[in-house]
């Protein structure tokens, strides 16, 4: 075999494993919004706690991150990511057995010991999920060579993240039926289950295939600037704190919503209309991933951003009389039922939602060269926004109406498209970069 042909083999083998670890990432963390549905109706500040939990975990993880692919690389980053997650997972399914009869606060509605178990393992995943992103997202933009290509890789990989994310809620949703008070983790043990076992079988695959790394050697490089010195990946760190915080915040509320107000008690029916949302980012990441080769980045951002804005527009304004009859799937033991049309336009938004991680990530380290895997650990950083922001979206909708909580999604959306238009031009191509030569390991 050519050393030109094992080259492109190794290059292929690192952008398959990518892809599968981009499933991986969704899965892990959409079971936060329905695992806390359970535990919200225990506890109604618990509601979004494991997601919160989930995503502060890149708060401090996600520099650490960026630094462990300089030190070890892409290959054993994913490795060491692989283990903790299978961890973080078996902690959550210990709460399902354990400490349920423990009091750790009182009070009148005392709180068990099986909760802050179950939190400790949100946490854990969200460490290994940060780790996976750090890796994941910079390698296939290098793996495509940047620009359109390297956005188009990352939208191919975020289509079979987007159809894990879908299936993720609906399996919920099938398992736990109705949602009630005496509902506990044990009923979703079977899908936890399942998630250790696909870790450990991906950490041996893995470990025995070599992956061509697209920067070597980043260790004995010197790092004259850092990677905020350049203003669009400055402002495209804000631009992913602001955007995970939509992803979540939109289905995350809408299942709220639903479970609590429309249909108390009807997890399924909640868990098939955010499924609905994860379903239309699987379809706009698959037409993105066609149409990238050709569109640019900055065009695609602007109209998903414009878009977007009207359709959550039209959702609060909307009267909520205006309503539709949700589809019913018997194989899935989906009920159908009444829910306003305004849940419409809150779906269409995982079209246009469905392209910004991979756009703004290409946008804001395009012309990084070097600097590119530490402003990947500053982009994981900023991926708690995906906690913080839909837990505050989740207190003003309690507090004032959850389809109010969407003016705060309205405002990130506005700051998209700011950044879209004008805030992800490179202003310093003035700073030397010096791109790596990738060799296997």
């Amino acid at each position: 075999m050519t050393q030109a042909k094992q080259s492109s083999n190794g290059h292929l083998i690192a952008i398959i494993t990518m892809f599968f670890i981009f499933a991986m990432i969704s899965f892990v963390t959409n079971m936060a919004a329905p695992f806390g549905n359970i535990w919200g109706f225990r506890y109604e500040w618990a509601g979004m706690a494991g997601n919160l939990m989930n995503f502060t975990a890149y708060l401090f993880m996600g520099i650490p991150a960026g630094n462990m692919l300089i030190k070890y690389g892409y290959k054993k980053t994913a490795l060491i990511a692989l283990a903790v997650g299978a961890i973080g997972l078996g902690i959550q399914l210990l709460s399902s057995v354990v400490g349920d009869n423990i009091i750790v606060i009182g009070g009148e509605n005392p709180t068990t010991l099986n909760l802050f178990i179950y939190l400790l393992g949100a946490l854990v995943c969200g460490v290994c999920v940060c780790m996976l992103n750090t890796v994941v997202n910079p390698m296939l933009n290098l793996l495509g060579g940047g620009g359109n290509k390297g956005n188009q890789l990352i939208q191919t990989g975020g289509t079979l993240n987007s159809l894990s994310a879908t299936l993720t809620p609906l399996l919920v949703g099938v398992l736990v039926g109705t949602l009630t008070k005496d509902t506990t983790m044990a009923a979703v043990a079977p899908l936890v289950i399942t998630g250790i076992i696909i870790f450990i079988l991906a950490f041996i695959i893995i470990s025995f295939i070599k992956i061509q790394e697209p920067q070597a050697n980043l260790s004995k490089v010197t790092y004259e600037h850092h990677p905020l010195a350049f203003r669009h990946c400055l402002l495209g760190v804000i631009a992913i704190f602001f955007y995970v915080g939509i992803e979540v915040g939109i289905p995350g509320e809408l299942n709220a919503w639903i479970s609590r107000e429309s249909f108390e008690g009807a997890a399924a029916v909640a868990g098939s209309l955010a499924a609905i949302y994860w379903l239309l980012m699987l379809v706009g990441r698959f037409l993105s991933s066609i149409i990238s080769g050709k569109v640019s980045t900055k065009v695609q951002m602007t109209t998903v951003s414009s878009v977007a804005i009207i359709f959550i527009l039209i959702a609060i304004f909307l009267p909520e009389d205006i309503t539709f009859t949700s589809p019913e799937v018997k194989a899935l033991n989906i009920t159908s039922g009444v829910v306003p049309m305004k849940c419409l336009f809150l779906f269409l938004c995982g079209l246009c939602t469905s392209v910004m991680w991979g756009g703004i990530f290409n946008l804001a380290t395009e012309g990084l060269g070097k600097y590119t895997a530490k402003a990947s650990g500053l982009f994981m950083t900023m991926v708690v926004g995906g906690g913080i922001m839909p837990f505050i979206q989740d207190w003003i909708g309690r507090n004032f109406g959850y389809v109010n909580s969407y003016w705060l999604v309205l405002a990130m959306l506005i700051y998209i498209l700011y950044y879209s238009l004008i805030g992800s031009k490179n202003v310093n191509t003035d700073i030397p970069v010096d791109e790596m030569v990738s060799d296997p390991v």
